[in-house]
């Protein structure tokens, strides 16, 4: 069976791990967090970087610096994961979910405008698959309505609209390194705070609603409890394993983009007579390697798909439950129908993509892929 997902190792995590178990600190905030956070402000030119726990940990940091108020909107992608709702209603604001485009599973100004009223606050962009939103546009009416952006950049490391990294455009992003991202560290996530409004507090939500960060840098004589906040802090070992990582970035995403294109070369121009559209990826946007999709044109069509390629040894798996359709949420939905992100929630279907995953088997992925396409029936 050729899995779904691997998760990757370089070789020098224990290394660095061991590293950490004879040092002076292990709880977080230590020597590699600062590589990270290092690494990523001065390669992306990020203005303030904390690692968390987790992407969701990140997304819910966001949320707290948005400083909602009952009664406030954010406009959500419904094709998303949970966490990209459910941080800003823990924080007390209705979600609103809006449409995908045609394009692709990403949300656009013409899906969010609708949904812009004098309650709305923030809007959450979700880079689907890596793929960019259309930020400039996204931006501008952001700034017509005085609203937060928050960029859900968890599929998007190393991916850039129009020269510039996700991640950087918004007033906020979170990042994800759950062992299914391109650069993982089993669990974990980053905050981005490009807004210099925003950058003192999120230190002081970061380290448990204190401000022991400027403590530790001098800056106060003592630290105490000033502002709410978590343990949103990810331990040494987290970090360790994470610089490993972030050392093989280049090998890593190289390794991953073409295994892309070994699929993109042998599908394109041979499902899309059977109703399949393949990954669009806009001039403005990059191809970071996250993930290659196929999105079928029909429910049935994808399941008799998936079973096909899973008798010949090839695990794929669909992606998001539409959130405004989830067990959870279902009966508050009153909007009209997204019927994109309802497609998409049917239909889209996700081949293996890791980076221990050969040239050839990417190859036998794809030609089995095109001889399923071929056996369904419409």
């Amino acid at each position: 069976m050729i899995p779904f997902n691997k998760p990757y190792c370089s070789g020098r995590e224990l290394e660095y791990i061991k590293e950490v178990c004879g040092s002076m600190t292990m709880s977080g905030n230590g020597d590699f967090t600062k590589r990270c956070h290092a690494f990523f402000e001065e390669r992306y030119g990020f203005r303030k970087c904390l690692l968390c726990t987790s992407g969701t940990d990140a997304l819910e940091m966001c949320a707290m610096l948005c400083e909602l108020k009952p009664g406030d909107e954010v406009i959500v992608p419904s094709y998303t994961f949970v966490s990209s709702a459910i941080a800003f209603l823990r924080e007390g604001a209705k979600v609103v979910f809006a449409d995908s485009g045609a394009m692709n599973p990403n949300i656009t100004a013409e899906t969010i405008l609708p949904h812009i009223n004098e309650r709305t606050r923030v809007i959450v962009v979700v880079h689907y698959a890596g793929i960019a939103c259309d930020m400039d546009s996204i931006m501008a009416l952001a700034e017509q309505h005085n609203l937060i952006v928050v960029e859900d950049a968890a599929h998007a490391i190393d991916s850039f609209y129009k020269g510039r990294p996700l991640g950087s455009i918004g007033h906020l992003a979170a990042f994800s390194f759950h062992e299914t991202k391109n650069i993982n560290c089993g669990e974990g996530g980053m905050l981005v705070v490009n807004d210099e409004r925003y950058v003192r507090r999120s230190e002081i939500i970061w380290e448990k609603g204190t401000n022991r960060a400027e403590f530790y840098r001098g800056m106060v004589n003592k630290y105490g409890w000033c502002d709410i906040g978590s343990s949103f802090l990810p331990s040494e070992f987290n970090a360790a394993f994470l610089w490993a990582q972030l050392e093989q970035i280049d090998d890593i995403q190289g390794k991953r983009k073409r295994i892309w294109e070994i699929y993109d070369r042998t599908l394109r121009g041979r499902v899309e007579e059977k109703g399949i559209m393949l990954p669009q990826i806009p001039d403005y946007a990059t191809n970071n390697g996250h993930m290659y999709y196929l999105v079928c044109p029909s429910l049935a069509f994808r399941t008799q798909l998936m079973g096909r390629l899973k008798e010949q040894g090839v695990q794929t798996t669909f992606h998001y439950i539409p959130l405004h359709s989830s067990e959870y949420y279902k009966e508050q939905f009153t909007g009209a129908p997204l019927v994109n992100c309802d497609h998409y929630g049917d239909c889209l279907v996700r081949l293996p993509l890791y980076y221990e995953l050969t040239d050839a088997e990417a190859e036998k992925v794809a030609q089995l892929t095109l001889e399923g396409v071929s056996t369904c029936v419409l």
